[in-house]
């Protein structure tokens, strides 16, 4: 691709993103980062963990996403007693035309191109593995046969990290699988007035049209992976992953799964400054969400697992050199 060529495209791209972060934004108030973080995950072909207490916005976030996007959208809530099954399908038992009874597979709702995993801590860890083989590969698996997913697939789950009663954490491979964690917080005052305002009459989020499509949403995600890393970037990238795993507090560090994360969404974070290269400053702002629900301190105790993570990952950008 010429450089004539590129620069269209990541204008294309900027267009784009303007255009459903503006109608996002007749919802979504006071959450700008939260919104970068969810975009940054569908441009990119990543999912994304929206933690926060109850009543914040998140599962509104999600909602207002689907509307704004032309896409099939799908909405799981997560509970203690809620099977695989009812995840990914299950094979039923049909009449064939000649009279015989022959299985045939009725997909669940994970067949959409957005899902909303609401309270996905809230199943146990037999069902929350059914979202495994789906957010990795892109497919579900079953019987021997195998459907495809999306594109785009996109899994954006909810949960309270405050909460520990009828709750099960998500297990290390799983959080693995996320590409971002975006910690969601009370809004300021003016805001949350301004969401007063908002809904005063009705619900905004009804009003919203689609503004850009599936096919959209695919040729973007090649631009994005269009966008130059420096070799200095990519050892940069490597350096921060490799940090985790060596530093002496950590007892589980960042997977090279966590290294094609940071590269992928530092190269959508480039496009949207209006440049085709990466720099220093677009991995450096993104690696802690990208490692800290990845990375185990050696102090680990339920409750404080996020603070301790956040601490070191803090710890990790601020030793390592960066290149220049």
């Amino acid at each position: 691709m010429s450089a004539v060529e590129m620069q269209q495209r990541a204008a294309q791209f900027r267009q784009a993103y303007a255009k459903v972060q503006k109608e996002i934004g007749k919802v979504i108030v006071g959450h700008a980062d939260i919104v970068h973080g969810v975009l940054t995950c569908l441009f990119v072909g990543g999912h994304a963990l929206l933690e926060g207490v109850p009543g914040l916005g998140k599962t509104l976030l999600v909602r207002t996403l689907s509307q704004v996007l032309d896409l099939a959208f799908n909405r799981i809530q997560f509970t203690p007693d809620l099977m695989p099954s009812d995840i990914i399908g299950t094979n039923i038992i049909t009449e064939s035309g000649e009279g015989r009874r022959v299985f045939s597979f009725q997909p669940g709702p994970i067949f959409a191109q957005i899902v909303l995993a609401d309270e996905i801590n809230r199943a146990t860890p037999r069902t929350q593995s059914a979202l495994l083989e789906a957010m990795s590969d892109r497919q579900v698996s079953m019987d021997g046969q195998t459907w495809p997913l999306g594109p785009p697939f996109l899994v954006l789950a909810t949960q309270n990290p405050y909460e520990f009663e009828g709750t099960y954490p998500l297990p290390e491979s799983q959080l693995d699988r996320f590409m971002l964690r975006c910690r969601i917080g009370y809004p300021d005052r003016a805001a949350e007035k301004q969401i007063l305002a908002r809904h005063r009459d009705g619900e905004p989020v009804d009003q919203l049209k689609p503004v850009i499509s599936g096919g959209d949403v695919a040729a973007l995600q090649q631009v994005v992976r269009q966008v130059r890393v420096d070799d200095s970037l990519s050892d940069y990238i490597l350096d921060l992953v490799e940090a985790t795993r060596r530093h002496a507090d950590v007892y589980l560090g960042g997977s090279t799964r966590a290294a094609l994360s940071l590269y992928r969404a530092a190269q959508a974070r480039a496009l949207l400054d209006g440049r085709d290269f990466v720099v220093p400053d677009d991995i450096k702002c993104l690696t802690p969400a990208v490692l800290c629900h990845r990375v185990l301190a050696k102090s680990f105790r339920q409750g404080c697992r996020s603070d301790a993570a956040d601490a070191l990952v803090a710890d990790i950008v601020g030793r390592t050199p960066v290149p220049t």
